[in-house]
């Protein structure tokens, strides 16, 4: 637990008690002399760090040759910062071998689909199913455990990198042995691999488990459930790589909590992390912006994400940027007060603490022009006192620490088998995005100030009032049956146009589409009306739609139509349907509709549910609402989503961080957040 991370935290910079949030970023004083390390901690006091992630890529610095090891300068380090009243988690800097690890063993290296070996000079260049990298990298974790496990500095465990960032699908001769090991114990036998993969088409009926292979490069589409268990397998393989690294420092270290940086943003997708999170003691998350129209809501939309798969816990913000990233096209200097927007969002959503990549920023490498705490110009900077005032803004929120996020009604399934098996080949368009649809729903109700939590399947769905689960495109029996019970029960269930077309296997469901939920729905769909590129219809509702359309027949008397098409091949045919279902309803939306279109549909589909904003009239979409609860406290955080002033009147309560109320209105500047505390009942 995160918690066990902050009492072990003996004290923040300032000397003052530890409970409180987390501050700080990775730290890589092995690219420095020694006389800029204790000016490193002098910098970290006067900025208010208490926690420093120390050894991520120090593999080749610890472990120069197989049989030399070099603990001296990394045990200075650790001393240094202990003085300094700043924690470590300890990396255990296997995330990148070294130059002589790949020399002798170059079986250890990725191979892509298309048989190309993927070479040293980067990072992430090992197979996650070696077994030789995996004897050398617990001979490491091993030793750095046995040598750190009494040091006072020592908070948390920090297993290898963003596991799977650059090598999650490897098509090695390893790989193959594994997912054959991996696809025997999913089916048993090979007749219920040929029916799962329906291996009667194209002449692909195995007679023997050595037979089969990842999905290399093919003449054509290679078997769409083979491509589908070869993800499952490859978050699977990195998620058991991550176990064994854990398992050494549980066995060394039983009482100090061990974590990995996930990376829940934009497209990374590979890694299945609801399923990873119960692996290991706290949640950790890397975010970066990425510059767009919807670029803060996407930070808000990840955040909560990661929240959802912390089970609403709180969790540790391990990396973001204090300004520029160097990995975009055009890399964009942050604005004033974007710095600290972006930390207190994530801080909204659930996170104990805020760290960035990373402490000092390089001369050299890749990333010298990636922002950092302590920028190129140095402590005389406009970052490095932006940097301060949030760890002082930081402090002043230690009644934070500990709380959960409060639910809200409304929930936004997200579901990665969904996410991987909507968007593969072979499909009727290849225009479909799953994230971006679920982030228009999301950026819609934000539009609406409507609270909403971004939730998985692995959830109890009961727990809200409204479910929107768009592209639930893979819907097993036993989940179409949890959410036909869910809306009996009094749930109102709200899905989209390549929902429930598929089960586990992705096969189909057959009868007509939205197979697994046709009944509930009381529609029928016979066939798909993708749209081509550019193509929008109409809806007599004066939205517009795109993408994609539904040629949809209503099959139960009660289905009622909210909206039909008035232009398109689907003119005079019903667009959105919601039927009445036991005390709740299921609702259809069978196009794209955006934010804009999704922001004047919602009040209708939430009008049943009596789901409405908590926020003034005036300032609905204007400011984000967050809730966070504690054992007597809850803490409003209202993020101004403008780059204008906004009041928010109505408002009571202690002002934690933020302007103070003046007869309950609430100034917020262009892009502030504020934090207000109220008793818990």
């Amino acid at each position: 637990m995160i918690s066990t991370l902050l009492s072990r935290l003996r004290s923040g910079a300032d000397g003052d008690p530890a409970h409180r949030l987390a501050y700080g970023a990775d730290y890589n004083p092995e690219q420095w002399p020694r006389d800029v390390w204790e000016q490193d901690v002098r910098l970290m006091r006067e900025a208010g760090v208490n926690v420093v992630s120390v050894g991520i890529f120090s593999w080749a610095r610890i472990q120069p040759a197989e049989d030399q090891w070099d603990f001296a300068w990394l045990d200075e380090v650790m001393d240094l910062l202990h003085e300094g009243g700043i924690g470590v988690d300890l990396a255990t800097a296997t995330a990148s071998p070294p130059p002589w690890l790949s020399t002798a063993h170059p079986e250890i290296l990725p191979v892509t689909a298309n048989g190309e070996t993927l070479w040293p000079g980067a990072r992430q260049h090992w197979r996650p199913t070696s077994p030789v990298f995996r004897e050398h990298a617990l001979r490491l974790v091993r030793e750095m455990a046995d040598r750190y496990k009494d040091h006072p500095a020592l908070v948390a465990w920090h297993v290898s990198n963003e596991l799977g960032c650059h090598n999650i699908y490897d098509y090695s001769d390893d790989a193959a042995r594994a997912f054959r090991v991996w696809l025997r114990a999913r089916y048993g036998t090979l007749a219920a691999l040929n029916h799962a993969w329906g291996t009667a088409f194209w002449s692909q009926r195995y007679s023997d488990w050595e037979q089969i292979l990842p999905p290399r490069l093919a003449a054509s589409h290679p078997n769409p459930t083979q491509q589908l268990d070869f993800k499952r397998f490859s978050s699977d393989a990195l998620k058991d790589y991550l176990r064994a690294e854990r398992d050494v420092l549980r066995e060394i270290t039983p009482d100090v909590p061990v974590t990995t940086n996930f990376m829940v943003m934009g497209g990374t997708k590979g890694m299945n992390y609801p399923d990873w999170a119960e692996e290991i003691d706290f949640v950790s998350n890397d975010h970066y912006v990425h510059p767009g129209p919807q670029d803060r809501d996407e930070l808000s939309f990840s955040a909560n994400l990661t929240s959802g798969i912390a089970g609403g816990r709180p969790w540790f913000l391990m990396e973001h940027s204090t300004s520029a990233v160097n990995w975009q096209p055009v890399n964009v200097a942050k604005r004033p007060g974007d710095l600290a927007r972006d930390s207190l969002l994530h801080v909204a959503h659930g996170a104990d603490a805020v760290c960035f990549f990373q402490w000092r920023q390089s001369s050299a490498g890749a990333e010298k022009y990636h922002s950092a705490m302590v920028p190129h110009a140095g402590e005389d900077s406009e970052l490095f006192r932006a940097v301060t005032a949030l760890g002082a803004t930081l402090k002043a929120l230690a009644p934070v620490a500990g709380s959960e996020r409060e639910p809200a009604r409304v929930g936004i399934v997200y579901d990665w088998d969904s996410w991987w098996a909507s968007e593969q080949d072979s499909h009727p368009t290849s225009l479909l995005d799953y994230r971006q649809e679920a982030l228009d729903w999301y950026s819609a109700l934000l539009g609406l100030g409507i609270r909403a939590d971004l939730v998985t399947t692995r959830a109890d769905l009961t727990r809200h009032q409204v479910l929107i689960a768009p592209v639930l495109h893979m819907v097993p029996a036993d989940l179409a049956k949890e959410l036909t019970r869910y809306t009996e029960q009094g749930g109102h269930l709200i899905t989209t146009y390549f929902s429930a077309v598929v089960d586990e296997n992705d096969h189909v469901w057959l009868g007509g589409y939205p197979g697994a939920l046709r009944d509930l729905l009381g529609l029928r769909v016979e066939e798909f009306g993708p749209l081509l590129p550019g193509e929008t219809v109409a809806l007599d509702d004066t939205t517009t739609g795109s993408v994609w359309t539904d040629r949809i027949t209503v099959t139960a008397p009660d289905t009622e139509v909210l909206a039909g098409y008035r232009t398109g091949p689907q003119a005079g045919r019903p667009a959105v349907t919601r039927r009445p279902t036991g005390s709740g309803s299921a609702a259809y939306v069978s196009t794209r509709l955006g934010v804009e279109g999704l922001t004047a549909l919602l009040p209708r589909l939430l009008g049943p549910a009596g789901v409405e904003s908590e926020l003034p009239a005036g300032v609905r979409g204007l400011v984000e609402l967050t809730v966070r609860r504690g054992a007597d406290s809850r803490f409003l955080f209202l993020a101004n989503r403008t780059d204008a002033t906004v009041q928010v009147p109505g408002l009571a309560g202690e002002v934690l961080h933020g302007t103070p109320l003046a007869h309950g209105l609430l100034t917020l500047g262009p892009r502030d957040v504020a934090v207000l505390r109220r008793p818990a009942d």
